[in-house]
């Protein structure tokens, strides 16, 4: 059986070089500058659209420390990193 610890490293390493494979697919595919691409297996299309953000400097400029206290909330987050033991060419 696999240790956890290798495990996990050759699956990140696998999935990060297919992240960087698929950003490069959407860079081509934004490229184009067409909406809709129609494949054999699949349509692709490219949508565009607006997000809202709540600008924190700001915010933190209008309130008093004590609102911005009242107005936080803190949240537990669990980490897991990975770093090779020996040097491991990682794919890229």
């Amino acid at each position: 059986m696999t240790n956890l610890a290798d495990r996990y490293f050759a699956l990140k390493n696998e999935i990060d070089a297919l992240t960087r494979l698929l950003d490069e697919c959407k860079a081509e595919i934004k490229a184009t500058g067409r909406d809709e691409i129609i494949g054999e297996h699949a349509i692709v299309s490219v949508g565009l659209s607006e997000r809202v953000a709540l600008d924190q400097k700001a915010v933190k400029a209008i309130l008093t420390p004590a609102q911005i206290i009242e107005c936080s909330k803190t949240t537990l987050i669990e980490t897991v990193r990975v770093k090779p033991t020996v040097n491991i060419e990682v794919h890229k």
